[in-house]
């Protein structure tokens, strides 16, 4: 029972590390987000979202553009390049999003 009761808590631990654990190439970071064919002259159809990691533009999946405001107000994604806490990594040319937020704007 002793040996049951050890493995059955080695197993819920070792379950919660693995959902714990990022790839490496998952990293916490803050870039700029916008719309890509809008702000960052990106080929596509409508509006879309984007960020802009190391001077590249890559379109998201993971979240929305509209998820985040209105893209055509004064401050919207289609207006203004913005700053965005980012978690995710770059899968085939496109930004797998899984944590985005969305930070506030700089006083000039």
């Amino acid at each position: 029972m002793k040996h049951i009761l050890s493995l059955i808590f080695l197993f819920f631990i070792t379950i919660g590390n693995a959902q714990e654990k990022k790839t490496p190439t998952e990293k916490k970071q803050t870039v700029e987000a916008s719309c890509g064919q809008c702000q960052f002259g990106m080929k596509g159809h409508g509006c879309d979202l984007a960020v802009r990691i190391d001077g590249k533009s890559y379109f998201v999946e993971g979240t929305h553009i509209d998820k985040h405001g209105d893209a055509h107000a004064e401050d919207g994604f289609c207006q203004t390049i913005r700053r965005a806490e980012v978690t995710g990594e770059v899968k085939d040319s496109v930004f797998v999003v899984t944590h985005f937020k969305l930070l506030p704007k700089k006083n000039k």
